[in-house]
């Protein structure tokens, strides 16, 4: 349900006056909210026999450089001809005024985002073939050449670390609706005990089960999602991140990992496997693998908690933001584990 008094994140009649510019369907358009995403906003539209996917940033206010669709429509645009599974992207509005806030728009791709459930077409083997594939995937994106790509200017290839903890340092004084010295404390460790990275690559910077799409027949990912947190660093922090947010039967609760909970199930493999699969493919070390799990749970629960006070402040009603309060307490806990301050 949707608060009347908040601005709408669709406007129907511009946005049918863009797509008849850029050619994409004809006729009224029904808009559908897809996914479980709770950072940009995604949408299903119809529009005769079209089939498209609009997405945008949510209702501010919002921190500087986050929720950039922009940046994110001219990353889909460079790795799309390099094979790897990202959605095309169809047209891109910087006009804030059609729809208010600029969008970019996709072609729909048929698939499934697991949740709870592995389909049974998968066929028995399909737990594992998923940690594969979710791997597989992930090493494709760090071999990406980016400065082939015309990616040189993406980011800074030094630093990425201290640039990380800068940032999200900043994002916990910015977004913080009470105290939250564990998370403080996280910090601070995680300064005191910097890895040193392998050489840069590009990193998706959200990279989960949760947003990758598989195949509607077999578990094979036909497309990566959600590139907001894009940029070049270190690519052992998605490994740290993938692993630390594929929740096992035995974790704690997660409210990142465990919008994706069908890894619980029998079946699916450890998340030390994933890791050595990377580590196999790469030939990288993952020996401080816990300080870039330290580093993902401490991030997801920053960014979180900005989540949480926009839901305070009453500007979205997403009621998963609702639960957040005691979500961050959750991850600031794993965080604290892995970096074995508890």
């Amino acid at each position: 349900m949707t608060d009347p008094e908040l601005e709408p994140l669709l406007v129907l009649e511009p946005l049918a006056a863009f797509l008849d510019e850029a050619g994409l369907g004809t006729g009224a358009i029904e808009a559908t909210e897809l996914g479980d995403g709770h950072s940009n906003v995604t949408y299903l539209l119809r529009r005769g026999g079209e089939r498209l996917v609009l997405r945008r940033p949510p209702r501010g206010p919002l921190p500087p450089s986050a929720h950039d669709v922009l940046r994110e429509a001219r990353l889909l645009r460079a790795l799309e001809p390099l094979g790897l599974p990202v959605p095309a992207v169809l047209a891109v509005c910087e006009d804030e005024s059609v729809i208010g806030a600029p969008f970019y728009v996709m072609p729909f791709i048929e698939g499934h985002v697991l949740s709870d459930s592995v389909p049974p077409r998968f066929g028995e083997d399909a737990p594992g073939r998923i940690g594969e594939e979710l791997v597989d995937t992930l090493v494709r994106l760090h071999a990406i050449d980016f400065e082939a790509a015309g990616l040189g200017d993406f980011g800074r290839s030094d630093g990425y670390l201290e640039r990380q903890l800068m940032r999200f340092n900043g994002l916990l004084e910015l977004n913080a609706t009470r105290p939250l010295p564990d998370l403080e404390r996280v910090g601070e460790w995680l300064a005191a005990n910097l890895p040193d990275s392998p050489p840069p690559t590009l990193v998706h910077g959200d990279y989960r089960l949760g947003n990758v799409m598989l195949a509607l027949s077999e578990p094979r990912v036909v497309a990566v999602l959600d590139w907001e947190m894009a940029t070049i660093g270190d690519p052992l922090a998605d490994v740290g991140y993938m692993t630390a947010m594929w929740s096992e039967a035995d974790d704690p609760p997660n409210p990142v990992g465990d919008l994706s909970p069908v890894t619980r199930l029998p079946g699916f493999p450890p998340d030390e496997t994933l890791a050595r699969r990377y580590a196999e493919a790469t030939g990288m070390e993952t020996n401080a693998l816990h300080w870039y799990q330290a580093l993902a749970f401490w991030k997801a629960a920053v960014f979180l908690e900005g989540s949480f006070k926009r839901y305070q402040s009453g500007t979205t009603v997403d009621a998963y933001f609702a639960g957040l309060g005691e979500g961050v307490e959750r991850l600031s806990q794993l965080a604290q584990e892995q970096a074995g301050l508890t």
